[in-house]
């Protein structure tokens, strides 16, 4: 995995996503409550303050937990939520240990299936339905990983120049389409919530 990502809008957090399949899950984990990029930044500032080139799982795995809370609290922070998204990191990371002896690229290597692929994501710590099928959707768009049935198995987020999602943020032009969907979308989940209220 060495390709150019456009995530975090940030070229050195960029890189990182885009080698570091680590690091493209852990961004991923992190999309929740605060902007995109935001998120996707974050993988970075944890390498920089790990004073390490890379994420490593068996190192953030084995980090005691305040320590590591702490650090992702530090100004500024890593999210909105720095505690319990270094719990959530943490945990994915044990997982990876346990489950892939901490390869984050053996998730979804060899996988034949975009169902198959789908449950691995879901298996995750912190990964429900609607962000596996998105970060399924950006590996197949994005980083070639495309086993048969992929965009099926990614939903609407598997929808070639959907812009639904952090799938299909290539550049600037494209996070400002996908930030307007979110908007609409939000939009009428307010309009349909009133409705009904």
């Amino acid at each position: 995995m060495d390709v150019t990502l456009h995530l975090s809008q940030d070229p050195e957090a960029d890189e990182l996503l885009g080698r570091s399949p680590l690091a493209a899950l852990v961004g991923m984990l992190l999309d929740q409550q605060v902007p995109m990029e935001w998120a996707f930044k974050g993988p970075r500032t944890i390498a920089d303050r790990l004073a390490a080139d890379d994420l490593d799982a068996h190192v953030i795995a084995a980090q005691d937990p305040e320590a590591f809370a702490a650090l992702l609290s530090e100004k500024p922070a890593v999210h909105r939520y720095p505690g319990s998204m270094a719990k959530r990191v943490q945990q994915l990371c044990q997982y990876l240990v346990e489950h892939y002896d901490g390869d984050a690229d053996a998730v979804w290597t060899g996988v034949s299936t975009g169902k198959e692929l789908l449950k691995r994501l879901e298996d995750l710590p912190g990964f429900g339905k609607q962000k596996a099928q998105i970060f399924l959707a950006l590996l197949g768009k994005q980083l070639g990983v495309r086993p048969t049935g992929w965009r099926e198995a990614a939903g609407l987020y598997g929808e070639p120049k959907s812009f639904r999602s952090v799938a299909d943020i290539t550049g600037p032009e494209s996070l400002t389409k996908v930030r307007a969907h979110k908007q609409e979308m939000k939009a009428a989940a307010k309009a349909a919530k009133a409705a009904k209220g």
